[in-house]
């Protein structure tokens, strides 16, 4: 009996496609959702976008109060096809090309080898993000012949299979002659240049290897190194392990592509139907660091996309859009711009502030639930939790440049100019402030970089170099007009600082002192940045006098 869950009252997409999963699927004890990959090389942030789309789903389901299996497959009885570029050690790699990547040594000497570095540099991380998968690791899985019942079925169906292929095949690329659904890794050298030479019927597989001539017969059920081809190999494990919902990328659901042969597969060779599916499409970046750049080999990993964004806002990033749009990870000045969004859907969901109406409201509250961190794999209940205190990102990048990188000195500042902060709301904040650290230092284009000058930083300074003996980018001399309005600007503004309650009042005091020293605003803007940090341009200048502690700014301008 199927269930009856309106797609169209959920208000999310990972809602509407648990509901599809049970409506398709029928009402079970226990629904299971699957992922998996290669790792033949770094994990990549467009295959998190497979994992944490399983995720999603699999918290929508829990959501529904259903029990859920999420499982991972490592893939990890692949063949080493080639090396990456941006692995250590490359001809030492090259000497175990056609070996399964779990025989393969890990060119850091960090882990069992070199499958298992990639598999536990994702392990590691996923946790930050909530996301605690079940492992499977296929090699083991073959190599302790747990598929050894569906491998005899493929070599059974193997005629009808080699059809099942050529339905989906052009004529020039239909498979030519002798075929077989599995291939074999030599017991003798481990590589996978083999022939199978013949198959008895029941359990016995009997193969030649190119490469070191060994020739034996196998038994199904105890040989270590059958495998199936991967076509196969995928629908097989779907009946095996019951998988009720597994997404993939746009290239595997192109039409006649292998999802449509591995569905084909499922239902006609192993008696089961495939697993409910949806496309999710490429991630795109931009604005990468020179280290990260995709030209010097590296990719872009969650690890790198963590170094920017917090674990919910990278959610968000997710959560926010449809598997089959493609986006972009921004890492330059547009990171500043989805904390902004960030900030405002979280603002809603607390009603903080309003949503246009009460679908918008649901729409954001919704994804708000779905972008946190949670512990048992169930959306957080955010009434329970303390109300978040809201930083910007870019006011966080300005603190911490004003406290010359010192996250701690930061906050210190922060938490005695404003005492609504509560002590269990900075945890999270500083999270953000070492997010808007490694971005200033490593991704902010030069003119979002600033450092306020020393004490009595003035043009006669200025002229010997900066105090780390370097002149100063952008750092000019000012005229006599320009230091007489920054010395107004000083004793006008800055020695009653305190008494500005907000950006507002002071920006209007600004404006008076340049009045005061008959400039227009724009040439007092401009000296002050050269007097404090020595370039044309900075955060708004009301804003930042207010953040900056009141007897370090009369020090750098104590001489003007």
């Amino acid at each position: 009996m199927k269930s009856t869950t309106n797609i169209n009252k959920m208000s999310h997409w990972a809602d509407e496609t648990a509901a599809r999963i049970i409506f398709e699927k029928g009402e079970k004890e226990l629904y299971i959702c699957a992922s998996g990959i290669t790792p033949s090389g770094s994990v990549h942030i467009g295959n998190f976008r497979e994992i944490i789309s399983v995720e999603l789903v699999a918290q929508a389901l829990r959501d529904m109060g259903k029990n859920v299996r999420f499982i991972y497959s490592w893939d990890d009885y692949d063949v080493f096809r080639k090396v990456p570029v941006n692995m250590p050690k490359q001809e030492e790699l090259e000497k175990y090309l056609r070996f399964p990547i779990t025989m393969v040594p890990d060119p850091w000497e960090r882990d069992s080898n070199y499958a298992r570095h990639n598999e536990a540099d994702v392990e590691n991380t996923l946790p930050k993000v909530g996301i605690i998968p079940e492992y499977i690791y296929q090699a083991e899985c073959y190599r302790t012949s747990r598929y050894a019942q569906g491998i005899r079925r493929a070599l059974e169906r193997r005629t009808g299979l080699k059809e099942i292929l050529d339905k989906y095949r052009d004529k020039e690329h239909k498979i030519q002659g002798e075929w077989w659904p599995v291939s074999v890794f030599c017991e003798k050298c481990s590589r996978d240049e083999t022939e199978i030479e013949s198959w008895d019927g029941g359990w016995g597989l009997s193969y030649r290897c190119r490469n070191c001539g060994n020739a034996e017969k196998l038994d199904i059920k105890t040989a270590k190194g059958i495998k199936l081809s991967w076509r196969i190999d995928w629908p097989m494990r779907w009946e095996y392990e019951k998988v009720d919902f597994e997404p993939a990328g746009k290239d595997h659901h192109s039409h006649g592509g292998s999802f449509d042969t591995a569905k084909h597969v499922c239902k006609d060779v192993y008696d089961w139907d495939a697993p409910v599916t949806f496309r999710y499409d490429f991630i795109g970046t931009k604005g990468l660091p020179g280290k990260m750049s995709s030209s010097s080999g590296n990719v872009i990993t969650l690890d790198h996309v963590l170094n920017v964004y917090t674990p919910e806002v990278t959610r968000y990033l997710f959560a926010g859009t449809r598997p089959n749009a493609e986006f972009t990870i921004s890492f330059d000045l547009d990171v500043i711009k989805i904390y902004e969004d960030y900030d405002r859907t979280e603002r809603i969901a607390w009603k903080m502030e309003n949503a246009k109406d009460e679908a918008a409201y649901q729409k954001e509250r919704r994804i708000y639930e779905l972008s946190q961190v949670s512990i048992d794999g169930k959306t957080p209940d955010i009434e329970s939790r303390t109300r978040p205190h809201q930083i910007p990102f870019r006011h966080l990048c300005n603190l911490i440049q004003i406290a010359d990188g010192d996250i701690d000195k930061a906050f210190a500042d922060l938490t005695a100019n404003d005492k609504e902060i509560k002590t269990e709301q900075i945890p999270p904040l500083k999270t953000r402030a070492q997010c808007a650290k490694y971005w200033v230092e490593n991704c902010a284009p030069e003119d979002f970089r600033f450092k306020l000058k020393g004490e009595s930083h003035t043009e006669t300074h200025r002229t010997l170099g900066s105090r780390h003996g370097e002149e100063e980018s952008g750092s000019r001399s000012l005229s006599d007009t320009e230091k007489n309005a920054v010395r107004i600007l000083r004793d006008d503004v800055i020695f009653r600082i305190e008494e500005f309650a907000d950006d507002k009042t002071c920006s209007s005091a600004i404006y008076a002192a340049a009045e005061k020293a008959g400039v227009d605003g724009k040439i007092l803007f401009a000296a002050a940045y050269q007097a404090l940090i020595g370039k044309e341009q900075g955060p708004r200048l009301a804003n930042f006098l207010r953040s900056i502690n009141k007897n370090r700014l009369l020090g750098i301008l104590k001489d003007y």
